[in-house]
C-alpha cells in the first residue's frame, strides 16, 4: 500500500531549509568578490569617463574598502587556524621530542661556526664555572654576615699641588711614556720623582746609596696608588722594583701612626706582609729594617720594629719586638696563623695587608689560610697583590675580592724580563751534566742553575763539587740553617754557584747574577718567567740558557717559542718547526687565562690539569669510617 501524501504546510526532514546557503571557503569568496567588483565598475568607469569623473572614484573606493575588508577576514582566519595547529602540535609534543628539536637548532648553530670559535666558546663555559667554584677572598666572619666595604681606605697623604693640577691627558702621556696600563676608576696620578711623593729625606738618602735614584715605571704609579689608600693589583716584570712599591707604604703608615701615639706591648702590626717562601719573607723583611734603620738614625724620626714570622725559626730572638709593639710583620701563612691564634699578634690595628707573589700563594694553596688570616681583622683594610705572573684567571677573582681596585700593569702579565738573553739549546738527557760545565764559562760567578727534582739538584751539586767548582744547594727539604747558610754564602760570594729548585726562583734578589742556567725545563711557563728573572734585574742585562730534549711536552716548547718571539729572541730552528695547532682552526690566539702561556688554551693548561689531580687524589683519600 503506498505511503500517504505528507500533510499541506508541512516539509519533509530531509529537505534543505528555503534560507540555507551553502558554505564557500574563503579563497573562492575573495575570487568571486574580485570577478563581480572587476566586473561591475570596469565597464562604469569607461562610461562615467565620458559623464563624470567622481561617480567612479567613490565606485571604486566601495571596491577597494570591501576588499579590503574581506582581506582582513580572511588573514584573521588563517592566523586562528594556525595558532590552534601549533597548540594541538605543542599538547602532543613530547619532552623528549622538544629535546630533540633543542638539539637539532644546537646542531644547526654549531655547524655554522668555526673550530676557533667553539673552543672559545667552551674555554669560556669553564672559565666561569671554576670563578663560581671560587670564594671571595675575604673573612669567615665577613662571608657569613656579608660585610661589603664600598670606599677605599682614607689617607693624609696628598700629591704636590703641581701634580694634583696636571690635566687628565698629561698625566695619561706620563703613563705612556713609561708603558703603564692602568685599570681603575679615578686613579691618584703617576709621580716620577721620589722626592715629588713626599717620602722622609732619610729614606730618600738610603735610596740613593743603594743607587735607586729615579722610581721604576711600577713604583711611578704604584707607590702613590699605595699611598692614596687604594686596593691595588701590581703586576710588573721580575727585577723591576715591586718590593720597594709595597714595603715603602707600610712604612708610612706605621710612621704615622707611631707619631700620634707611640705603640706598647701587645699592640700592632699596622702593616702585614705576606709571602709564599721563607726565603722571599727573609728578604722583604732585612729590606724593611733597613729602611726602619735609615729613619732612627736620623734623629728626627721614632723607631719603627719589623718582625719576621716563618717557620724554622725561634720566634724568642723576636722578643724584644712584639714585647715593646710592632710595626711591620713580614711572615709566611702558616706560621703567622699559628702566632695570631695564640694570642701573640694580633691584627686589630691592621690597616695594611699585602701579598706578594699572590698568585703563586693561592696556587700553593694558601688561599684558605689567607682566609684564616683575614677573619682576625676588625676593620677594613687596604690590600695589595703583587707578582710578576698573574693570569687573567686571579686578576678576576682579586678584582673582586677587592674594593674599588686599581690595576697596575707594566707589560703582559706572564711575560719574560726584556733585559734578559734567553737561550734554548737541544741537549740530550744523558749529556746535559757534562755540558753543564761548559755552560758555566760563559759568564763570571755567581751563577744560579734550576731543576724542578730535590734529588737532581743534590746529584749536580756533588758532581760540581767534585769537579772543583764551589756549590750550593737549596730546595724544600733542606733545614731552615742550611737553606739560610746556602743563600748567605751566595749573596756573600762565598760560593760561585747556587743549584736551586722552584724555592729559589720566586722573588728573590741577586743583584750580582749575570747568569741563569734553567737545567730542566719545568711544565708550567709561569715558572721559567720567574726563574729567569734572577738576572737581568734593575736595569741590568742578564744571560739565561735553558736545556730542552725529547723529554720536554711539545706544549711548554710551544709555549717556550711564543714567549721568545714576545721579547723579540733568537729562535732555534727546532722551535720553529714546532706548530700550533689552534693555527688551523682560525679565529685570534689567545693566551691561557689560567697560566698565562701563549701557546695553548684552557682545555690543555697544565697547571689547571694538576689542580684537577690534586682535586681527585684529595677526594679519594680515604677519610675513615665503615667497618
Amino acid at each position: 500500500m503506498p505511503p500517504a501524501p505528507a500533510a499541506k504546510g508541512t516539509e519533509d526532514a530531509y529537505d534543505v531549509p528555503a534560507d540555507y546557503k551553502p558554505y564557500v571557503p574563503v579563497a573562492k569568496r575573495r575570487a568571486a568578490l574580485l570577478a563581480q567588483v572587476g566586473g561591475r565598475h570596469l565597464p562604469q568607469a569607461k562610461k562615467v569617463k565620458l559623464l563624470s569623473g567622481d561617480n567612479s572614484t567613490q565606485a571604486s573606493r566601495e571596491g577597494s574598502a570591501a576588499l579590503d575588508a574581506e582581506a582582513e577576514r580572511q588573514a584573521a582566519d588563517e592566523a586562528e587556524m594556525e595558532r590552534v595547529e601549533r597548540e594541538k602540535t605543542r599538547r602532543e609534543k613530547t619532552l623528549l621530542q622538544a629535546a630533540q628539536e633543542v638539539r637539532r637548532k644546537k646542531e644547526i648553530e654549531d655547524a655554522r661556526k668555526s673550530e676557533a670559535e667553539k673552543e672559545a666558546e667552551k674555554e669560556a663555559a669553564l672559565l666561569a664555572e671554576m670563578e663560581r667554584a671560587q670564594k671571595k677572598l675575604a673573612g669567615a666572619q665577613e662571608l657569613a654576615h656579608g660585610t661589603a666595604y664600598t670606599d677605599s681606605m682614607k689617607t693624609s697623604w696628598r700629591p704636590p699641588h703641581y701634580i694634583r693640577n696636571l690635566s687628565p691627558e698629561e698625566q695619561q702621556a706620563v703613563r705612556e711614556k713609561h708603558a703603564i696600563i692602568l685599570e681603575g676608576e679615578d686613579p691618584p696620578p703617576a709621580i716620577e720623582h721620589f722626592a715629588d711623593m713626599k717620602i722622609p729625606k732619610p729614606l730618600l738618602k738610603y735610596l740613593s746609596g743603594k743607587g735607586i735614584k729615579t722610581p721604576s715605571p711600577i713604583q711611578i704609579q704604584g707607590i702613590p696608588t699605595a699611598f692614596s689608600g687604594r686596593d691595588m693589583i701590581g703586576i710588573a716584570f721580575t727585577g723591576s722594583g715591586k718590593t720597594l712599591t709595597f714595603t715603602l707604604p707600610a712604612i708610612m703608615q706605621s710612621l704615622e701612626m707611631e707619631a700620634k701615639l707611640p705603640f706598647t706591648r701587645g699592640e700592632g702590626p699596622v702593616g702585614l706582609i705576606i709571602c709564599p717562601s721563607r726565603e722571599l719573607a727573609r728578604q722583604t723583611y732585612e729590606g724593611c729594617v733597613a729602611m726602619c734603620d735609615a729613619l732612627k738614625a736620623d734623629g728626627d724620626y721614632p723607631e719603627l720594629r719589623s718582625l719576621l714570622c716563618i717557620g724554622g725559626i725561634n720566634m724568642a730572638d723576636q722578643a724584644d719586638a712584639l714585647n715593646r709593639g710592632v710595626h711591620i710583620v713580614v711572615a709566611t701563612p702558616g706560621r703567622l696563623i699559628d702566632m695570631l691564634e695564640k694570642g701573640r699578634l694580633n691584627a686589630n690595628n691592621c690597616k695594611y695587608l699585602c701579598m706578594d707573589e699572590a698568585d703563586r700563594m693561592i696556587d700553593m694553596g694558601f688561599e684558605e689560610d689567607v682566609r684564616s688570616i683575614m677573619s682576625h681583622f676588625k676593620y677594613q683594610r687596604q690590600t695589595l697583590l703583587f707578582s710578576a705572573t698573574m693570569p687573567r684567571k686571579i686578576q678576576d677573582f682579586a678584582q673582586q675580592s677587592l674594593i674599588n681596585p686599581i690595576l697596575v700593569n707594566v707589560g703582559r702579565a706572564g711575560a719574560a724580563n726584556m733585559d734578559v738573553i734567553q737561550e734554548v739549546e737541544y741537549v740530550k738527557q744523558e749529556a746535559k751534566m757534562v755540558y753543564l760545565l761548559e755552560c758555566l764559562q760563559k759568564t763570571p760567578p755567581p751563577v744560579i742553575i734550576f731543576s724542578d727534582n730535590k734529588n737532581e739538584v743534590d746529584d749536580i751539586q756533588e758532581y760540581l763539587l767534585l769537579k772543583g767548582v764551589e756549590a750550593v744547594a737549596i730546595h724544600g727539604s733542606k733545614t731552615q740553617d742550611e737553606r739560610e747558610y746556602a743563600i748567605r754564602s751566595f749573596k756573600t760570594g762565598g760560593k760561585d754557584v747556587m743549584v736551586a729548585s722552584g724555592v729559589a726562583s720566586k722573588g728573590l734578589d741577586f743583584n750580582e747574577i749575570q747568569h741563569v742556567i734553567v737545567y730542566t725545563m719545568p711544565k708550567e711557563i709561569e715558572d721559567y718567567v720567574h726563574e729567569i728573572g734572577r738576572t737581568g734585574r734593575s736595569g741590568k742585562t742578564g744571560v739565561a740558557t735553558t736545556f730542552v730534549n725529547m723529554n720536554t711536552s711539545e706544549q711548554t716548547l710551544l709555549d717556550l717559542k711564543y714567549l721568545l718571539m714576545e721579547a723579540k729572541q733568537k729562535i732555534p730552528e727546532f722551535l720553529l718547526d714546532i706548530d700550533d695547532p689552534r693555527a688551523a682552526q682560525g679565529g685570534v690566539l689567545r693566551g691561557c687565562p689560567v697560566c698565562g702561556g701563549l701557546g695553548h688554551g684552557l682545555s690543555d693548561c697544565p697547571k689547571l690539569e694538576e689542580e684537577m689531580r690534586r682535586k681527585t687524589a684529595a677526594n679519594a683519600r680515604y677519610d675513615g669510617g665503615g667497618y
